[in-house]
C-alpha cells in the first residue's frame, strides 16, 4: 500500500466513476501542509493497529484495535458509542459523532477486521520499505480507518466545522459480508446525506461510486465410499462428480468488468485408498445485476450427474448475497448527477475538467445524453444560506405555484435572480 497524506476531500471531492481517470483538482495548500505535518503521527497510529491481529471473529484483537481508535476519537471531542454486533462471536462496532455548524450529514464507514488469522503479525509485522507500507490489513482497511481518523483531526486543526454532523462507523465483520453490522449500516445510511466508504480506491486516487455484487455458490456432492483396490466398482466417486459439475462454469468469464465466476474452494476425499464419498466446492460470483447470478445458478442446476441412479447427490445452495450494486435507477442518476455537479466557486480550469469528465462518461457508455444548463440554486446550498454574499436574490421555489416559472428541475430548486446580471430567473 502506498500511504499518502490524507486531505479531506471528504467534503469537497467530485466523485468519478470507478474506471474513469480525471486530472485531480489543485491542492489546497493549507490542507496539504497540515496533512504533511500529520504524516509521521498518522503512520505511527497505523503501525500500532496493524500490529494487532484482528481477523474477523477475533473478539479480543478487535477490541484492542477499537480501544486505540476510540482514544483518538475521544481526543477529537467525538461522542463515541460501542454498539453490540448483530451476530455472535464478533467484537462491538464503534460509532463516533462530531457536530458541526453547517447542514450536511456525512457518514464515513471503515472496518478493522482483516482476512488474516491469529499469529499473522508475528510472521510479518508492519514494515516500511520507503515506498510502501506492508502488514496484515495495512490497506484493507486499517489504512482507510486511520485516514478517516486523521481526516477528522485535520478538520479540527483547520477549524473547519461547516457540516451538520460527521459520523464515523468502524465495523468489525466486513470481510464476511458485515453480518454483525447490517441493520446498523442501514439505519445510519438513512439518516445521512452522503456515505463515504474508506476501502482502498482505484488508481489514481479515484472515488469509486459502485462495486460489483458478490455471492458464493456451494456445491456439495454425496457419492459412495469403496476401497480403491478391493472393490472400486462399488464406489461412486464424489470428487469426479464434482469435477463434472464444475464444467458448467466454463462458459463464464473469470475476470473483467462484468460477471465473473471463479472456483475458490475444492475439497474431496480424506484417505489415499478410498473412493471419495463427499466432495464440495465454492464458486465466488461477482455480478453487475442479479440476472447474472441467476444465469450461473441455472447452468449449474441444469448439469446432469454422471451417476443418474443417485438423485440428490449433487446439492447446490447459495450463501447470502451482499450486493453493492444499487439497481434503483434513481440512485444511478444521483451518482451521475454528483459527478456532474459543480461548486459555485468553480474556476474556469475546473469547469474544463468537469467537461472532460462528461466526455469520459460518454466514452465509457455511462450516459447517453446530457445538457449544460445555467446555475441551479437549491435550498440547502451555501448560496441559499447566504444569498447576499453572492449577489443573488431568491424569488421563490420553482414549481411551487403557477406564478413561478414552473421549472421542476428538482424539488428543492429555487427561482432566483443574479443581481450581477449573469443568470436571470
Amino acid at each position: 500500500m502506498i500511504f499518502r497524506p490524507l486531505l479531506i476531500a471528504v467534503l469537497c471531492v467530485i466523485p468519478v466513476l470507478a474506471q474513469s481517470a480525471v486530472r485531480p483538482h489543485a491542492k489546497d495548500n493549507a490542507v496539504w501542509a497540515a496533512a504533511q505535518k500529520a504524516r509521521p503521527a498518522q503512520i505511527e497510529l497505523l503501525k500500532s493497529i496493524v500490529n494487532i491481529d484482528s481477523g474477523t471473529g477475533d473478539v479480543k484483537g478487535g477490541r484492542k484495535v477499537a480501544a486505540v481508535l476510540i482514544a483518538q476519537l475521544k481526543a477529537l471531542g467525538a461522542v463515541v458509542e460501542q454498539v453490540p454486533a448483530e451476530a455472535e462471536g464478533l467484537p462491538e462496532n464503534t460509532v463516533a459523532t462530531l457536530a458541526g455548524t453547517g447542514k450536511a450529514r456525512i457518514l464515513l464507514i471503515g472496518h478493522i477486521d482483516t482476512v488474516f488469522g491469529p499469529g499473522t503479525v508475528a510472521k510479518r509485522a508492519f514494515s516500511d520499505d520507503g515506498a510502501r507500507l506492508h502488514g496484515p490489513g495495512v490497506g484493507d482497511e486499517k489504512g482507510g480507518v486511520v485516514e478517516g481518523v486523521y481526516a477528522l483531526k485535520l478538520l479540527q486543526d483547520l477549524h473547519f466545522k461547516n457540516y451538520g454532523k460527521l459520523t464515523f462507523l468502524i465495523e468489525t465483520s466486513e470481510e464476511r459480508g458485515s453480518p454483525g453490522t447490517r441493520a446498523l449500516i442501514d439505519k445510519l445510511v438513512k439518516s445521512h446525506d452522503v456515505e463515504l466508504n474508506l476501502e482502498p480506491g482505484d488508481a489514481p486516487d479515484a472515488v469509486t461510486v459502485w462495486r460489483k455484487g458478490s455471492s458464493t455458490l456451494n456445491i456439495d456432492v454425496l457419492g459412495r465410499a469403496a476401497h480403491a483396490g478391493v472393490a472400486p466398482q462399488d464406489g461412486r466417486n464424489a470428487a469426479l462428480e464434482l469435477i463434472h459439475q464444475l464444467k458448467a462454469l466454463e462458459p463464464f468469464p473469470t475476470f473483467g468488468p462484468g460477471l465473473t465466476a471463479n472456483l475458490t474452494i475444492l475439497q474431496g476425499g480424506d484417505r489415499y485408498n478410498i473412493i471419495p464419498e463427499h466432495a464440495r466446492a465454492q464458486i465466488n460470483v461477482r455480478i453487475r445485476d442479479k440476472g447474472q447470478l441467476d444465469a450461473v445458478q441455472s447452468a449449474l442446476e441444469a448439469r446432469k450427474p454422471i451417476f443418474a441412479r443417485f438423485p440428490q447427490r449433487v446439492c447446490l445452495h447459495e450463501d447470502l448475497v451482499y450486493c453493492y450494486v444499487n439497481t434503483d435507477p434513481r440512485a444511478h442518476a444521483d451518482a451521475i448527477r454528483a459527478a456532474l455537479t459543480f461548486m459555485e466557486t468553480e474556476t474556469a480550469a475546473e469547469t474544463v475538467e468537469s467537461l472532460e469528465l462528461v466526455r469520459q462518461l460518454f466514452a465509457a457508455g455511462a450516459i447517453q445524453s446530457a445538457f449544460w444548463h445555467r446555475f441551479a440554486l437549491t435550498t440547502h446550498s451555501p448560496i441559499a444560506a447566504d444569498p447576499d454574499r453572492y449577489g443573488v436574490r431568491i424569488l421563490g421555489r420553482r414549481g411551487a405555484s403557477a406564478a413561478v416559472d414552473g421549472n421542476r428541475f428538482a424539488n428543492n430548486d429555487l427561482a432566483h435572480r443574479d443581481t450581477t446580471g449573469c443568470d436571470p430567473a
